[in-house]
């Protein structure tokens, strides 16, 4: 062999091992970004705007602990079949993918409402409305029972519900024996927070609304705007609902009792049980996120109900391994 053979064949070893050291290298960057996307995929959720302010605080918790799995919150009306997970209450109105599991990690709280010092607040001073009250106020029906009778009062006020799939109207409805079909008065679309729009602009207009929506939730007490309607309570809970009643005592007293005329319902997120990273931030919601329902204006879930709910998810985890 000559000595130009020699260079020859040593210059097609070496560009022969510049291009494996490269190929190893691209394939090695390949894998890492690879794995990086896995780590990194978003996650998507959905939730009525009402339950929103708690889903956004857990969802930048949680990125402290598990900064490698992104989970986003969706507004608006996107594709529903994008949707990873969707917080929903028992009764709502809504057309759902078919997810497999659901788990539940609060109560919401609706209560009727008016608009400060408006005619209809007027009407309704010292009316300490119970259940069958309630019913006659917000409801078409003409077959009320006979201890009942109708108030006058009542059919000059206007009632607003609202329409929205993501509305609390069914809760509230479903509360007194009703359908949501069956309000009187004006139906508004959109969100439940148009519900107090509508009011303040109707000295005659009474609806309902979510706690988170009626109080402000830093200082805790109600928005200077609006008023609660009079509810038949004990007369030591009475002061709790009323204009001068904090957040605080009214989730205090809830979590001890629920009075017929107060509507509860719990609130959950529903999801499909195949997707590992998905459960492990709802056994995330179960142990760390409920910790901020009441700051949020949720309630907690009895004792019993939030264990089985942990335990679901901790079946569903343990069944994926």
């Amino acid at each position: 062999m000559n000595k130009n053979d020699k260079n020859m064949k040593k210059i097609v070893f070496t560009i022969a091992l510049v291009l494996s050291l490269g190929l190893g290298s691209a394939w090695a960057e390949g894998n890492s970004n690879s794995t990086n996307e896995t780590n990194s995929s978003v996650r998507t959720i959905k939730s009525p705007r009402f339950v929103r302010p708690l889903v956004e605080k857990w969802i930048e918790e949680y990125a402290k602990t598990e900064p490698g799995v992104t989970f986003q919150l969706v507004k608006g009306s996107g594709n529903q079949d994008n949707i990873d997970l969707l917080v929903s209450f028992d009764n709502q109105d809504a057309d759902t993918k078919d997810f497999s599991h659901i788990i539940y990690f609060g109560e919401t709280a609706v209560l009727p409402i008016t608009a400060r010092s408006s005619e209809a607040a007027r009407l309704l001073e010292g009316k300490h409305l119970n259940a069958k009250k309630l019913k006659q106020l917000f409801f078409l029906n003409d077959d009320f029972d006979e201890d009942v009778k109708k108030n006058k009062t009542f059919e000059a006020i206007t009632v607003y519900s609202g329409s929205n799939a993501t509305s609390v109207a069914s809760s509230f409805a479903h509360n007194f024996g009703e359908e949501s079909t069956n309000f009187r008065g004006k139906h508004i679309a959109g969100d439940d927070l148009f519900l107090n729009t509508a009011i303040a602009k109707d000295p005659l207009g009474v609806t309902f609304n979510t706690l988170s929506n009626i109080f402000d939730l830093q200082s805790r007490h109600l928005k200077s705007n609006l008023s609660l309607v009079g509810l038949d309570l004990k007369k030591d809970l009475e002061k709790s609902f009323t204009d001068n009643g904090t957040l605080d005592d009214v989730l205090t007293i809830l979590e001890n009792g629920k009075p017929a005329e107060v509507t509860i319902e719990k609130v959950g997120i529903t999801f499909n049980s195949t997707d590992g990273a998905v459960n492990r931030f709802l056994e995330w919601v179960l142990e760390n996120g409920i910790k901020y329902n009441h700051q949020y204006g949720l309630l907690n879930l009895d004792s019993k109900v939030a264990e089985a709910q942990t335990k679901k998810v901790i079946n569903t985890l343990t069944a994926q391994k």
